[in-house]
């Protein structure tokens, strides 16, 4: 697999708060907060850029989504967290898939490992995240979702 390497610049997120029960109901933790930032239109300067993020928080246990936000965006009386950025390596698969994103992480891993350049830079608020790239109306057609992973990698000290 051909994997990319992408900047992303640090940002203040509304957070979701982790939820151990992975609840997307429109009860749930995640479904209310999906429901809190779909609800945002962003400039259109600022609408290319992937917004939101998901990732399983290990201190929290628990997933948890964050919501980019841009000076004057709503928070929602969502907690605010701060994200420092950096560089990740993403790959692509169908949402729900898990056994092909486990295949591809793994893939990604041994990738980094094996590079001589790069190392995996998990560490708190700093996690493997996910974000879905197909637009609604395409989600609708197709029945399903394309989902870009986003893992965190920084330079060797070399």
């Amino acid at each position: 697999m051909d994997f990319r390497i992408i900047s992303l610049p640090p940002f203040t997120a509304a957070t979701s708060g982790p939820s151990p029960a992975f609840d997307f109901s429109p009860e749930g933790v995640l479904g209310r907060f999906n429901a809190y930032f779909s609800s945002i239109k962003p400039s259109p300067r600022d609408s290319f850029m992937p917004r939101d993020f998901l990732f399983f928080n290990r201190e929290k246990n628990g997933l948890e989504w964050w919501y980019a936000l841009e000076e004057g965006m709503p928070d929602g009386g969502y907690e605010k967290a701060s994200f420092d950025g950096g560089l990740f390596l993403t790959y692509c698969y169908w949402d729900h898939d898990e056994e092909e994103n486990r295949r591809l992480y793994q893939e990604a891993v041994e990738y980094i490992e094996g590079s001589g350049i790069f190392e995996l830079d998990e560490r708190p608020g700093h996690y493997s995240m996910g974000h879905i790239i197909t637009p609604p109306e395409a989600i609708q057609a197709l029945g399903k979702g394309m989902m870009e992973a986003f893992v965190p990698v920084k330079l060797k000290d070399i």
